[in-house]
């Protein structure tokens, strides 16, 4: 069943490589800004973030947030916890959204940011706090390992048994990703990825007109947001 992701504007993402959280810890003018970064397909996990580092560091004096979700980075949300208005949340959203994985396309999401603050005795000033948030949040995007999501449309065909290997393997050798093949007692049910876009699977239509003579066609089912290899 298809759902707001399957109707996004954007075919691809870059989030967060699947595995634990991320941390990355700086130094600044003696106060400590310890970076958490964890991928969050909602806001429930963003959330869920804020909570488990207040339980962790329980004693640090803010636990600043931002987070982006949705393929089409409809949910932006960011919170001070207690610095001075603007001077930690944004900067750690706006770190967020201009992340550039790939040069010119800035598309970062389902991320959420914790910056973990220790004060250390001196006073930063509001533009150093903005300095710090950011640098934080970069900085560990820098070395964090990120992945490209795509979305795939997933196609079925209706074949006889008899020549179901066959156009598997002529399918695998075009550069075709298969899903997986079903076997009814009628038929197999060949099952095909392809790149959600118009131009990709008008191609997938011709292609296997070409190779079975017309005789068999393609059924558009629904999508699939997957991570591409690195």
């Amino acid at each position: 069943m298809e759902n707001e992701e399957d109707n996004s504007r954007a075919t691809t993402y870059t989030t967060l490589f699947a595995g634990p959280d991320f941390r990355h810890e700086l130094e600044i003018r003696r106060s400590r800004f310890i970076t958490v970064l964890r991928r969050s397909p909602d806001e429930e996990t963003a959330r869920s973030l804020v909570a488990d580092l207040r339980r962790e560091f329980h004693d640090a004096r803010h636990h600043c947030s931002a987070f982006v979700i949705g393929p089409d980075r409809m949910i932006q949300r960011s919170s001070d916890d207690g610095e001075p208005s603007g001077t930690a949340g944004i900067p750690m959203l706006e770190a967020l959204i201009k992340r550039e994985a790939t040069p010119g396309v800035a598309d970062l999401t389902d991320v959420s940011a914790v910056v973990v603050r220790y004060f250390g005795g001196i006073l930063l000033g509001a533009g150093g706090l903005v300095r710090a948030y950011s640098e934080s949040v970069s900085v560990a995007l820098d070395l964090a390992p990120l992945v490209q999501r795509r979305r795939l449309r997933l196609c079925a065909i209706d074949v006889p048994h008899a020549d179901a290997g066959r156009l598997e393997n002529e399918l695998r050798s075009t550069g075709y990703v298969m899903a997986d093949t079903g076997y009814g007692a009628r038929h197999a049910t060949l099952r095909i990825a392809l790149p959600d876009e118009a131009a990709t699977i008008s191609e997938a239509h011709a292609r296997l007109a070409s190779l079975t003579s017309g005789n068999l066609e393609l059924r558009p089912q629904g999508t699939e947001w997957v991570d591409l290899p690195r």
